[in-house]
């Protein structure tokens, strides 16, 4: 065979326990993958930690993503969701991944079954974390003997097919590793038009037939102990994958954007080298829309912009604050070291920039732009005080502060202010101007600027 036909290295010594299901379920991959006769390169294989993150190396002609515990099914999403909408498609994500890690992401499944995202899920179930000792998971049957369990676990185990079809999964499967029929059910899943899972049940050999009274020829009979079917389960009828509702919901439902969300113009920025500054106040005062507001104008202007917010994780209480860099090339550091500028229109956003280093990172020609009701005495800098949260209100003074900063630092045109602002809502639009205007006067009229 051709490289362009192969799946399996030839030359692959599979690196899994004496008797371990894994080695039946890679060879029974490649035998479906073999039967379908899909090209290696339109093919994902994305693993997850554990015994069964051995097969990345396994098959060289395909993709390969090793990803973190639990998060295999959440990365082929993401993967499915990007070829829905991109050119040319036809990529297939197949992920590979324990009973711990897939109950370690089972939100993870439970969404991708919900959206109806193309990938099949092969959950390979041996009852326990096989690579890290032998715990138990939640698919552990009961009195299972595990490390964690080691008088036999006490609680009952969840039915992974039962759970996925509340998700309203289309096509699920349940395959001893050792079945014949596990070749063609896993080719049955990935020519699948949408979310599929096959669970293979397997034993570890290491621990599971180590501390348990089971063996291949027992283990069909306590998968049918615990009610579970096995083979293609039936489930609800076909229902459009997320590609197909993304296709009609965007290109027929949903109206073109009449204009782009960043205007460019012809009037270029005043920038030679990047900049870099701090806007903070309190939290729900827009402090963060201001400073967005600012990054798209200097992308009008030809800019290059980033922004980083942070606030407390209760939102509307406490600080709000966000680190900028405008530059006239691209940005590939996004920190602040010593900031150029720092603009701040309350008690609570000084209070964390003291907290967070921010004024201590402070130099000699550091920009210091303070509400005059904040009393504090930076140890470097200029300050300039203004009273931005009396003449502006707070809502806008941190879009006011930004205004008399540029006052006096003409960086962007007018032109990309009025091409950016003529996006915004009607009444947004005439408060953002109100703002600006406030923080032009205040800038004017400062002897400190």
């Amino acid at each position: 065979m051709t490289p362009e036909a192969l799946y399996l290295s030839p030359a692959a010594k599979l690196p899994y326990c004496r008797g371990c299901g894994h080695s039946l379920v890679v060879r029974q991959l490649s035998s479906a993958l073999e039967h379908l006769g899909l090209p290696p390169r339109s093919i994902v294989l994305i693993t997850d930690i554990g015994c069964v993150g051995l097969a990345d190396s396994l098959f060289p002609y395909l993709h390969t993503v090793h990803t973190t515990h639990g998060r295999s099914t959440a990365f082929a999403t993401g993967m499915a969701l990007a070829d829905a909408i991109l050119e040319p498609q036809g990529l297939k994500p197949i992920v590979m991944i324990g009973d711990g890690g897939a109950m370690i992401g089972l939100l993870h499944l439970v969404h991708a079954a919900q959206m109806n995202v193309d990938i099949t899920v092969l959950v390979h179930n041996n009852f326990m974390f096989g690579m890290t000792g032998g715990q138990h998971s939640a698919l552990s049957p009961l009195n299972w003997v595990t490390a964690t369990t080691p008088d036999g676990n006490w609680t009952p185990p969840l039915d992974l097919l039962s759970l996925l079809r509340t998700a309203h999964a289309s096509f699920l499967a349940r395959r001893l590793a050792t079945s014949q029929e596990l070749a063609s059910t896993i080719a049955d899943a990935i020519n699948f038009p949408g979310f599929s899972m096959v669970e293979i049940v397997e034993l570890c050999t290491a621990y599971g037939t180590r501390w348990n009274k089971v063996n291949g020829a027992s283990l069909q009979e306590m998968v049918l102990r615990q009610g579970y079917a096995l083979g293609e389960v039936e489930t609800e009828m076909e229902r459009p994958t997320f590609r197909e509702l993304y296709r009609h919901e965007m290109e027929t439902v949903r109206p073109k954007r009449a204009q782009p969300a960043v205007p460019r113009i012809n009037a270029p920025a005043e920038l030679n080298d990047e900049i870099r500054l701090v806007v903070a106040g309190t939290a729900g005062e827009r402090v963060q829309s201001a400073a967005a507001l600012l990054c798209r104008v200097a992308l009008a202007a030809g800019l290059y912009s980033t922004q980083k917010n942070d606030n407390l994780s209760t939102q509307g209480s406490g600080f709000s604050l966000s680190e900028l860099c405008l530059s006239p090339k691209p940005v590939e550091y996004t920190g602040i070291e010593s900031p150029a500028v720092v603009l701040v229109v309350s008690e609570e956003g000084w209070k964390e920039l003291e907290a967070n280093g921010t004024v201590a990172a402070c130099r000699e020609e550091t920009i210091l732009l303070l509400d005059a009701q904040i009393e504090a005495i930076p140890p470097r800098g200029r300050v300039v005080r203004l009273p931005l949260r009396r003449e502006a209100n707070p809502q806008r003074a941190a879009l006011a502060a930004i205004a008399a900063w540029l006052e006096k630092n003409p960086l962007l045109p007018a032109e990309a202010w009025q091409a950016v602002l003529a996006l915004e809502p009607a009444e947004r639009r005439a408060e953002s101007a109100a703002a600006l205007e406030v923080g032009r006067r205040l800038a004017t009229g400062s002897p400190d600027f």
